[in-house]
């Protein structure tokens, strides 16, 4: 073989193989996430129970490390919770635990919107409907701690961002007098946290995300969704916290079946370097949760140019598939705050709802 030709045969020919071990760990995956989801459906039908052993949190106590960290969050995302932060989640979710009351007759500068077409055709004159806003709502946040969370390259990690989002939320929450529930996943249910009020269960919401202690070794965002809706009941507010690489045969389903039953928005956590690979030579690859490597040249501009239209079109997808389940998506980045992109959606969904 001539050797112009042998270096493309090489890469191609170690293409071909990386093709196939993927396909083959993948296939192992679904079979064992399977033969998972049967064993804890087995175990429910003989205990009655859906969770795991210290799936409810607790347990060991903290390092003085984690312990600052913790308190530095805390601290951190409680300042930044200012009125005006408070005020506009009070103003984009008002009206989402609204509970019909009563009807009466319009009377001017009542909101046509209201109006109730069925009586007002009946009484050959406008009525609108009342409603009363419920004290309180409940919030679920759940957040992918799955392995690949563990990476950032900008000074914090996606699970340290995903850690202080979860904080601002559940700040924000408590200064409007709701309820916020957790949920962390991977592959499997890691923690399940019950819906309460308080500061104080603000703490237990950062420090269950930081402390806890990883059994799965993928992600199964299904899983999750599914388990939302066997342990909440009552219409919610449901953040969704994930970095969406882990391959989904169908998300679809459990998506839309969550944002019938709840208001679901969802959170996409990215590095800077999923999006784009600098210019550093061969670089060693390694997924997080497979334990897969892989070299690549970056050197190659045909390289890095291939990379990053991949991952534009991952965003594209999810963004698009979200678009066709009508579900609010906010993108977050490791070099970036929490707060600003917050507010930003905030204000931008308090204006849709107008």
């Amino acid at each position: 073989m001539p050797a112009a030709l042998l270096g493309p045969f090489l890469l191609a020919l170690a293409g071909a193989l990386g093709a196939v071990v993927a396909g083959v760990w993948l296939a192992q995956s679904r079979n064992k996430r399977e033969q998972e989801r049967k064993q804890a459906d087995a175990a429910h039908a003989a205990t009655g129970r859906w969770l795991e052993e210290g799936a409810l949190g607790g347990g060991r106590g903290l390092s003085p490390e984690l312990m600052a960290e913790v308190q530095r969050i805390h601290i951190h995302t409680g300042q930044r919770v200012t009125e005006v932060m408070a005020g506009e989640y009070k103003s984009m979710f008002k009206g989402r635990g609204m509970e019909f009351e009563e009807v009466r007759e319009y009377v001017p500068g009542d909101d046509v919107r209201a109006i109730d077409w069925n009586v007002t055709a009946r009484m050959q004159r406008p009525f609108v409907k009342e409603f009363r806003e419920e004290r309180e709502l409940v919030v679920m946040i759940l957040v992918d701690i799955s392995a690949s969370g563990d990476f950032g390259t900008k000074g914090s990690t996606k699970n340290e961002v995903a850690a202080r989002l979860a904080a601002t939320l559940a700040f924000a929450a408590v200064r409007n007098n709701d309820k916020v529930g957790l949920i962390l996943f991977s592959d499997r249910i890691e923690r399940f946290i019950p819906p309460k009020k308080g500061r104080g269960h603000v703490w237990r919401v950062i420090k269950e995300i930081l402390d806890c202690e990883r059994r799965g070794s993928g992600t199964d965002l299904a899983e999750a969704l599914s388990f939302l809706t066997k342990v909440v009941r009552r219409k919610s507010i449901v953040f969704l916290v994930s970095d969406f690489l882990a391959e989904a045969d169908d998300l679809a389903t459990p998506l839309r079946l969550v944002n019938r039953r709840h208001d679901l928005t969802v959170f996409h956590i990215s590095d800077p370097r999923e999006r784009a690979l600098p210019d550093v030579g061969f670089l060693a690859l390694e997924d997080a949760e497979s334990g897969a490597t892989a070299w690549i040249d970056t050197s190659s501009s045909a390289v890095r140019s291939r990379y990053e239209k991949q991952a534009k079109v991952r965003a594209l997808e999810l963004e698009g598939r979200l678009r066709r389940l009508r579900v609010d998506l906010v993108h977050l980045s490791t070099d970036e705050g929490v707060a600003g992109p917050l507010m930003r959606y905030f204000r931008q969904r308090e204006r849709s709802l107008r």
